[in-house]
């Protein structure tokens, strides 16, 4: 096939479905960065999927989907290229909350990395087919004081001159109120509001108009102090205000937009399209951000998707937990229509458990791989030499 060959993943998997088996679902916990989930097979092919969580959490996880009491629902001795039976099994057959999703939506990933593997061909083809080559990125501003302008002008010469060539970055709210990540605020009042407004003023003034800024809450607000935030960071015309209140749908995301005209993103912590669709259906996000890790894998993802397309609301892969994730993520990106961005850590090309050619960053950008799978090139003895403390080798 050549290389702009677009393939149907059902009909090409076909002559090689039931011909392999999945032997193992191997789990390996690194120093640091995502916890990383092997599916072996017997055709000595394997694939690999991210996750949060502990090396012993998520192998209690697994053990349990593979365990005696639902013996039925597990992929030992199941056919790899089955990943819509799969995914039904993991997150429908038997529903999961919490934690969990992310250690089952690593098994998806590592499902579609196999899928690639053994019909030669990169996931974003399985998927219907690139749109693009290379992936636009925004990336992440680094703390500090955010109410001092000096601070702002080093800060920006660092951004603005970024070897990658970022044109948008997050900037983190709760710099500016004096917390700390993802802890809920109690409410803010006027002086916090001017606070936000002059430190997104001081961002805009030492940025210039071509760096795009995206205003970065964590679901630390309530209501009222969304709409002030909203309000303060208006004039500086924010690509978005990112995760600003409660992550689960409710009538305040109702209320908060009507109440603004500044861009609203959310969805980092969304599972599955029933998680996507009262977003959706009543019209209070301009652009959605599933993680893989946290939405059911490539295949939980492709079916918010699928559904944010028929609402014509684009997707933008919330992404922050390293090489594997990055190739997975840029793998969905480029399959889907509407995907105009995805986010990228600063320095995601260092990318040391990477070996060979490792990730493509240029002008803001990321280059699309087409190697089979997610197009992964793992160094196994830096993964060996790296592992958390006391954590087997691919237990």
């Amino acid at each position: 096939m050549t290389d702009d060959t677009v393939v149907a993943f059902p009909s090409q998997a076909e002559a090689s479905r039931g011909s392999v088996k999945i032997t193992a679902i191997k789990v390996l916990q690194p120093k640091r960065g995502a916890t990383l989930v092997k599916v072996e097979t017997d055709a000595g092919i394997y694939g690999i999927g991210p996750c949060h969580g502990t090396g012993p959490f998520v192998r209690a996880a697994i053990a349990h989907l593979e365990g005696p009491r639902l013996p039925h629902l597990g992929l030992i001795g199941k056919d790899p290229l089955a990943i819509g039976v799969h995914h039904h099994n993991m997150f429908y057959a038997y529903p999961q909350r919490g934690r969990v999703m992310g250690a089952l939506s690593a098994i998806d990933i590592a499902l579609w990395d196999i899928a690639g593997k053994l019909l030669d061909q990169p996931v974003c083809k399985l998927l219907g087919g690139p749109f693009r080559d290379e992936i636009h990125l925004y990336s992440h501003c680094r703390g500090g004081d955010f109410l001092s302008k000096d601070e702002w002008r080093v800060r920006a010469e660092g951004m603005k001159h970024d070897p990658h060539g970022f044109r948008a970055y997050k900037v983190d709210i709760h710099h500016v109120l004096g917390g700390h990540m993802q802890q809920t605020f109690p409410s803010i009042g006027p002086r916090e509001a001017r606070d936000v407004a002059r430190a997104y003023v001081l961002a805009r003034e030492a940025l210039g108009d071509d760096i795009d800024i995206i205003v970065h809450c964590h679901n630390e607000l309530d209501l009222p102090s969304a709409v002030k935030v909203a309000e303060a960071v208006e004039p500086i015309r924010p690509l978005f205000f990112e995760d600003p209140i409660a992550p689960d749908y409710g009538d305040s995301w109702k209320a908060l937009r009507r109440t603004t005209r500044v861009p609203i993103l959310t969805g980092e912590n969304i599972a599955l399209p029933e998680g996507a669709l009262l977003f959706l259906q009543h019209q209070v996000v301009d652009q959605l951000q599933p993680d893989l890790i946290n939405c059911g894998g490539i295949t939980g993802a492709k079916r918010i998707a699928d559904l944010a397309a028929l609402y014509r609301i684009p997707i933008s892969c919330h992404n922050v937990s390293g090489y594997v994730l990055n190739m997975a993520s840029q793998q969905f990106s480029a399959a889907v229509f509407d995907c105009p961005l995805m986010e990228c850590t600063r320095h995601a090309d260092a990318a040391p458990e990477a070996t060979g050619e490792k990730l493509v960053i240029r002008d803001g950008k990321m280059k699309v791989a087409m190697r089979p799978g997610l197009g992964l090139e793992l160094d196994f003895d830096y993964l060996k030499a790296n592992r958390a403390d006391g954590e087997p080798w691919w237990d």
